[in-house]
């Protein structure tokens, strides 16, 4: 992130505090996290003035519709990870725990358009693999090859295509 956004830049991470907003406190960001609302409902965290960023890691494919969210971000810049939608497994629904499901996993292009007409413009791009540890089995071999994370880094379409 830092090569499109170098600390000390201040970010709004969606989620709760997480690993990952920790890891962006200790490279020398300043990192407020959203509070655990359904921004599905409730966007009023993103709507917030004087952020430079906005980051999203495994969020989104958890909302029902991130159209509204994504419209209403206020900061300039996004950086946002997604699942990528895969041909030999289903999209991921645990069975314990109701909230934890995916709406969606999106092809990569699919994620681009939906950014596109929510007005953000992608600057930079990147696929990357889950492998397993013991890729014993025909999904975990071919996760060690196919792309399964999605990451963007987008700005406010100077155009304001929507």
């Amino acid at each position: 992130m830092d090569e499109h956004l170098p600390p000390p830049a201040k970010v709004l991470d969606l989620g709760v505090p997480n690993p990952l907003s920790g890891l962006m406190k200790d490279m020398g960001y300043e990192v407020d996290n959203t509070k655990g609302e359904d921004l599905d409902f409730d966007t009023s965290a993103v709507e917030v003035e004087g952020y430079d960023v906005v980051t999203g890691f495994e969020i989104l494919e958890h909302m029902v519709n991130p159209m509204p969210l994504l419209k209403a971000v206020k900061a300039p810049k996004l950086v946002l990870t997604v699942p990528m939608r895969l041909w030999f497994a289903p999209a991921y629904r645990s069975k314990t725990d109701k909230w934890d499901r995916h709406y969606h996993e999106f092809e990569d292009w699919q994620f681009d358009w939906l950014l596109e007409k929510a007005g953000w413009k992608v600057i930079h791009r990147e696929q990357w693999t889950s492998p397993s540890k013991f890729p014993l089995g025909i999904r975990p071999l071919l996760r060690s090859f196919t792309p399964r994370y999605y990451g963007v880094v987008a700005e406010r379409d100077e155009l304001g295509v929507e």
